[in-house]
């Protein structure tokens, strides 16, 4: 028999979490954002239930060749651009479209000779991230040798917020928005501006083309709200079961370190799951998780294969049990803040090891 844990796929939650996106921006188009293997989910899983999106976004070229060779027609993009001149050739092979974001792309662009195509690019301004991108000083000049290069063809301008998700961004993003709006105004070319909390609390950054993330897969990006308030559902469930049981006497300690003591006689389930399967290790006592769909607290350390959970008032509970670490009935984002970290975190950390099922 195997190991009980797992992480459970649902399809049918990206495709309603996309049909969100557009519920908040219905006039632009959506490049979905599956980097990172689509944040834990799987690269061709996740982009067969987001084939209505109008584009997909990522950062590794022989994951976009995967994609073309799967057969999905739709607007590619490379997040961080190319890395290399012999990087060009396969990029107007599978038509692809890159971001470029400084001047050795620019350079490399101008000597490459394509065989016949055109590359469609992605000019980046560095509007205060201060990650990617041009300055406002430098953007005009990229931009009209780009305009001059016969081997370009669709020229979009895109940025990238660093504060959409702050209750207290309106003035970041207003100033992120008009230095932007300085550069694009009057250039009559397409634009990409949000990210999935911009898509979410700024609509006047809307624009072209959307890039959503982290919503996609159904966890919240805003601090103030919960993914149920914004109506997203979860993409991905981790399961296991109770694989042991101990019953503590007051002053027993708890696994490694004994970093918890039973304060009174208790009942102590033993999961299958730990940090080798990409659960936190540095979760601390009192992380929510769910007995027999009841919640109750992570204690004592977490090791490599199991973890400890406290089944005081859950007394049917025993070996068997179902266990869920986050996911359907347990956000993800609510266990990443017990344990200190983002659920983007906790999601794209899924162990190799783990077994997947849709």
């Amino acid at each position: 028999m195997s190991r009980p844990i797992q992480a459970l796929i649902d399809l049918s939650a990206l495709e309603h979490n996309l049909s969100v996106v557009r519920r908040y921006a219905p006039r632009s188009r959506v490049m979905a954002v599956i980097k990172a293997d689509a944040y834990g989910h799987g690269l061709l899983r996740a982009a067969e239930a987001l084939k209505r999106a109008e584009g997909f976004a990522m950062l590794e070229i022989d994951a976009a060749v995967r994609l073309r060779e799967a057969g999905y027609r739709q607007a590619i993009l490379l997040l961080e651009g190319f890395f290399a001149m012999e990087e060009l050739a396969w990029i107007e092979q599978y038509h692809l479209s890159t971001v470029v974001h400084h001047h050795e792309q620019l350079a490399m662009l101008s000597a490459y000779r394509p065989r016949g195509g055109r590359l469609d690019v992605f000019l980046k301004l560095n509007t205060g991230m201060n990650r990617l991108g041009f300055t406002l000083e430098q953007f005009s000049a990229a931009l009209e040798t780009l305009k001059a290069n016969p081997a370009i063809g669709q020229i979009t301008l895109m940025t990238h917020f660093s504060r959409a998700d702050e209750s207290d961004g309106n003035e970041s993003i207003a100033a992120q928005l008009q230095r932007f709006n300085a550069v694009a105004k009057g250039r009559n070319l397409p634009c990409s501006l949000a990210n999935s909390a911009a898509i979410l609390r700024y609509p006047e950054t809307h624009a072209d083309w959307v890039r959503p993330g982290i919503m996609l897969y159904g966890a919240s990006p805003l601090p103030d709200k919960t993914a149920d308030e914004l109506d997203l559902h979860p993409a991905m469930t981790i399961s296991s079961r109770i694989i042991a049981v101990q019953a503590l006497k007051s002053g027993d300690g708890v696994g490694y370190g004994h970093m918890f003591r039973a304060d009174r006689p208790m009942r102590v389930g033993i999961v299958a799951g730990g940090y080798a399967d990409g659960y936190p290790r540095h979760a601390p006592a009192g992380t929510p998780v769910l007995v027999n769909g009841r919640r109750t607290r992570l204690i004592g350390r977490i090791s490599m294969d199991m973890l400890h959970v406290d089944l005081s008032g859950i007394e049917d509970a025993g070996i068997g049990s179902p266990v869920t670490l986050w996911g359907k009935g347990l956000s993800v984002d609510e266990v990443a803040q017990s344990a200190g970290t983002v659920s983007y975190e906790l999601l794209c950390a899924l162990a190799p090891r783990m077994p997947i099922v849709t």
